[in-house]
């Protein structure tokens, strides 16, 4: 039976949830809805709803503070965030804090649609670990059941010999039934020294007939049927007890009926320790052989469902110690058998703190946990992990059952939820600063029009081609954030294609009054590129360069040195400059995807963007740089484009 789509939508705005929650009622979800967070708290406590839809902001309890009280509450309720616009920081802390997803207002009902079906899919997956969960401890109960009873079985040959002396004891009240012996599932008969039954048990009697006074040998067919090579005449013999698999001979309403018995004989001695009597024990193996073959039938089902479950599965002793691997865990990890679980996930020489495997021993009970492991390949796994206590007859835990699904791609996916948030709320702040400068732009060139001002209107217009350009390099940062694009590569001249970038970026720098410095071999040569994104690639780390001068108050003029020169194969450029400088910690942020030091000025995108085109090129880019000293860009590229990415 499947789960109720039920969700909480928590919202202050009345109108927000009204829409929202005929949005969702269309979609076939219940929906319970709360004013507050104090009162989605009640609620949830309440009717612990799977999945609960929230605002941000909102008076009171926030939403950032009712998702950790959620999880607080049900750590596997789904939790979505909605977030208003400018609240990006906010919708990033509810990711940290473990929420399922994030939307942002206003909502479209395909958006609305899409984050319940992925929380609906995580809870789907929860589910059926748990399912799988109780069939294997099922199974592994039933088996141990079986096995216990053919160990009892098994076992006879022991008791026989402890037995032996009692029966001497009572040996001279017997006067043909062996009473004693009528709860026993097994024939038992009493044998003389003259190889003649004495007595009988119940059951022997219902199977075999009442033999008492009969030779010992008669029950038994094929080479047992002589005085001599019967179990009780090899036990006369010998004076020691025998185990031996015989064929008897029981009637039935058919005819005869030959059965395979395991026989068990122990001597019974007298005040002289000669062998007076033998009693003899003989089990039916035939429902022994089904047991076993059933036996043998399960264990290939459940080695079949062990090896085909879609998920990690290993058996840990309490020693944390690996007894046991399906197919998939091989597959990522290697074999694992005798290693420790924390040396085979981790490397570590220790074990991880909060272990589940470790709580399930402690209290007997499942328990549940992400974490992030390593495959034999060391690629880090997301994986959720849940536990099962395998128990004895005794009821003690002695291993413990651990399934791991590997959830990487919906981690990858949060990621890139985030990453759009980001990217988002940057392109927000970035377009609102461009529309103002080209508000700016456009008053100063209807003023300098109004008023017949050359001067105004030739500062308005060069505001509103920066503006351009700052959007035209924008949407360009944009297209090959959101799409690997092939190159549109051709055979180009290095001089005249650094000259022109030279030529274009000289009149930007001349405006800031920084020198402007460039050093070309002549001996250059011919590269293969795609001339349009290596132009903006360059551009960019250029005014990033001026950038830097720019900030730099502590001297009085600024230079940037541009060189390039070929090296063995490769182009070399160099863009130096004495600007501020960066330290450690801004230097490896700077490649980092929305990272920027221009504040509102910047996007985040463009140092990112410049890495990605010179890397697809087969290139590289290093960079040094210390605080006050300036920073200088190495950027190396191949004359010849990689086959890999030349495209059809």
């Amino acid at each position: 039976m499947s789960e109720k789509k039920q969700i909480l939508l928590v919202d202050d705005e009345p109108g927000i949830r009204t829409t929202l929650s005929i949005s969702l009622m269309d979609m076939g979800y219940e929906v319970e809805t709360a004013e507050s967070g104090e009162r989605a708290l009640e609620m949830f406590d309440a009717e612990n709803p799977p999945i609960v839809l929230t605002d941000i902001k909102m008076p009171g309890i926030d939403g950032i503070e009712l998702l950790r009280k959620i999880k607080g509450l049900n750590p596997d309720a789904e939790v979505i965030m909605i977030s208003g616009h400018g609240d990006m920081e906010l919708a990033i802390e509810s990711l940290k804090n473990e929420a399922t997803d994030f939307i942002t207002k206003p909502i479209r009902d395909d958006v609305l649609e899409i984050a319940p079906t992925r929380a609906n899919d995580r809870i789907a997956m929860r589910r059926r670990l748990r399912e799988y969960t109780e069939n294997l401890e099922e199974m592994v109960r039933e088996k141990s059941e079986k096995l216990v009873a053919a160990e009892r079985l098994l076992a006879l040959d022991q008791a026989v010999e402890g037995l032996s002396s009692a029966i001497w004891g009572l040996a001279g009240e017997i006067d043909g039934d062996l009473k004693y012996f009528n709860e026993l599932p097994c024939f038992v008969s009493l044998h003389s020294r003259d190889l003649k039954v004495l007595a009988v048990n119940e059951l022997y009697r219902d199977r075999l007939g009442n033999r008492v006074g009969a030779d010992s040998w008669t029950a038994y067919v094929g080479a047992a049927n002589q005085p001599g090579r019967c179990p009780v005449g090899r036990t006369f013999e010998t004076g020691q007890g025998q185990r031996s698999e015989e064929t008897i001979r029981r009637s039935d309403d058919g005819g005869d009926v030959k059965t395979p018995v395991i026989v068990h004989t122990a001597p019974i001695r007298d005040t002289d320790d000669r062998v007076a009597l033998v009693i003899e024990i003989a089990a039916d193996v035939t429902q022994f052989n089904r047991l076993q073959e059933e036996l043998r039938t399960i264990r290939r089902k459940y080695r079949l469902l062990f090896d085909e479950v879609p998920c990690y599965i290993s058996v840990q002793d309490r020693h944390l110690k690996v007894t046991e691997t399906n197919r998939r865990f091989k597959e990522d990890f290697g074999g694992g058998q005798g290693e420790f679980c924390y040396n085979i996930y981790k490397g570590r020489t220790d074990p991880c703190v909060d272990c589940p495997v470790m709580d399930t021993f402690s209290d007997g009970k499942s328990h549940s946990k992400e974490a992030v492991v390593r495959s034999r390949d060391g690629e880090q796994i997301n994986v959720l992990i849940w536990t099962a206590p395998l128990r004895n007859a005794a009821d003690e835990v002695t291993h413990v059952m651990e399934m791991s699904t590997n959830i990487t791609q919906l981690h990858k996916l949060r990621d890139q939820l985030s990453d759009l948030g980001l990217l988002i709320g940057s392109i927000s702040h970035g377009i609102k600063g461009m529309l103002t400068g080209l508000d700016g732009g456009v008053y100063l060139l209807n003023r300098g029009f109004a008023k017949d001002d050359r001067e105004m209107i030739e500062e308005g217009w060069d505001t509103v081609k920066l503006v351009i350009e700052r959007i035209r390099a924008m949407i360009l940062d944009i297209l090959y954030y959101a799409k690997e694009r092939d190159l549109k590569w051709e055979r180009v001249d290095v001089l005249s294609f650094v000259s022109d970038v030279a030529e274009t970026f000289a009149p930007k720098i001349g405006e800031a009054d920084i020198r402007f410095q460039t050093d070309f071999d002549d001996s250059l040569g011919e590269f293969e590129i795609d001339p349009g994104v290596v132009r903006s690639a360059l551009i960019s780390i250029l005014e990033n360069a001026m950038e830097a001068c720019v900030e730099d108050n502590e001297k009085e003029s600024h230079a940037i040195r541009f060189s390039v020169h070929p090296d063995d194969g490769d182009i070399v450029f160099t863009i130096a400059d004495d600007g501020v400088g960066m330290d450690k910690e801004t230097l490896d942020s700077l490649f980092t995807l929305f990272f920027s030091m221009k504040g509102q000025k910047g996007t985040g995108l463009g140092l990112f963007v410049s890495k990605k085109i010179i890397n697809q090129h087969g290139g590289a880019i290093h960079v040094s740089s210390e605080p006050g000293e300036g920073t200088t860009f190495t950027i190396r590229m191949p004359k010849k484009l990689p086959e890999s990415v030349k495209g059809s």
